[in-house]
């Protein structure tokens, strides 16, 4: 019997050393879990008949440190939760690891290939459905313009120029600006305004539309605070646009102010853009999926969802980073990051192993002593046994 007590001790050994030896192998893994191998008596009846490992723990619920990437493409859950991946077979695995790309078919998808499981984009303030990430990779179309927001200073120490307005005499006018505005084509067309002082409270403003022709002028009047009063939407200025549909912009100049020292300009920014190809994507810290675009617009086109479980701990390992749920881990539940149990994102970042080596190297050298414990029981017996035979 002391040989089959030993033996098997031995055995249980062996699987407590792979796994010792797995957990210290993966110090340096993205998002792995280290597992603790339980021991657990063997009875042949009433009788102790050995050990053996009863079960493995994973430590699923302690997080690894976190390690900045730089790379917009990567993230680190800071709290519970798992990001969630679709394979080819439609089997949904769950990772503590944030790497992600696109892939050729336009799907956000993980290391491993996988496609990366959350809610599309959303319309009129409702999230989109659950599922893969499909991302836009071709061209965006235009967005014509409809207004330009312009604030500035009209310095009140500009003098009244002597002669009438001329756009092509530039002692006629106190300042010029122009706003680059866009056609239903995404063709660029540049608005001119000139800036005339005519009173010390008013000044008029001219328009030109790609250097044509100015019309009547627009009159901006300024209190004696040097605050706008009257004049803080310009008329709708036509536009030609030919082969593109009718256009027509509206200036604001709310917040213009008329202050002595020199004119400014802070705000000459027009809606509306040129239509653009997909230059990349990132995350944002909220899990919004962002698609970038060759006209420096961004859309969100999705959201990366996170998986929570009632028992975490209970997962079935399918590789070293990743699990499936079972029975006993419970139904995922997946929200957005930051919200409900799920955890927040932490963007260029990611998690890793949460292996203490010194631990590990402790329990290792345990291991092996009681290895060697175990190897001298066997080899007394054996002495044992050679003694009786040679005494029979």
């Amino acid at each position: 019997m002391s040989f089959n007590i030993a033996l098997s001790g031995i055995q249980a050994i062996n699987e407590q050393l792979n796994t010792l030896s797995n957990n210290i192998a993966n110090a340096g893994t993205y998002g792995f879990k280290s597992s603790r191998a339980n021991f657990a008596s063997v009875y042949a009846g009433d009788m102790a008949n050995g050990v053996q490992v009863g079960s493995l723990t994973q430590n699923i619920g302690q997080n690894g440190s976190l390690q900045t990437t730089g790379r917009g493409l990567d993230a680190a859950i800071l709290g519970r939760g798992f990001f969630a991946s679709r394979d080819a077979q439609g089997v949904v695995s769950y990772s503590r690891v944030g790497i992600f790309n696109t892939n050729v078919d336009g799907y956000l998808v993980d290391a491993t290939g996988n496609r990366v499981q959350g809610y599309g984009a959303t319309v009129n303030g409702i999230m989109g459905t659950m599922g893969d990430i499909a991302i836009p990779t071709g061209q965006i179309p235009a967005v014509a313009s409809t207004r330009v927001a312009y604030t500035g200073n009209m310095s009140a120490d500009w003098q009244t120029p002597a002669l009438a307005f001329d756009m092509t005499d530039a002692n006629t006018y106190n300042m010029v600006k122009q706003s680059v505005v866009y056609d239903s084509l995404g063709n660029q067309h540049t608005v001119s305004q000139y800036f005339v002082k005519t009173t010390p409270t008013d000044v008029d403003v001219y328009y030109s539309v790609n250097g044509g022709a100015t019309g009547a002028a627009h009159t901006l009047t300024f209190d004696v605070n040097g605050q706008i009063t009257a004049g803080v939407t310009g008329p709708a200025i036509a536009v030609p646009a030919p082969g593109a549909a009718p256009l027509a912009i509206n200036i604001d100049y709310t917040a213009t102010t008329k202050f002595a020292g020199e004119a400014t300009t802070t705000t000459n920014r027009a809606n509306g853009y040129a239509s653009g190809t997909f230059v990349g994507v990132e995350l944002a810290e909220d899990g919004s999926v962002v698609a970038k675009y060759s006209n420096e617009q961004q859309q969100v086109v999705g959201t990366v969802a996170i998986a929570t479980f009632a028992d975490e701990g209970s997962l079935a390992p399918s590789s070293d980073t990743t699990w499936v749920a079972n029975a006993s881990s419970g139904a995922p539940l997946y929200s957005t990051p930051g919200s409900g149990l799920a955890g927040k994102l932490s963007k260029g970042s990611l998690e890793g192993s949460n292996v203490d080596i010194t631990s590990e190297l402790v329990g290792l050298m345990t291991s092996q002593r009681n290895y060697q414990a175990n190897s001298k029981v066997i080899t007394a017996e054996n002495q044992m046994m050679q003694s009786l035979m040679q005494a029979l």
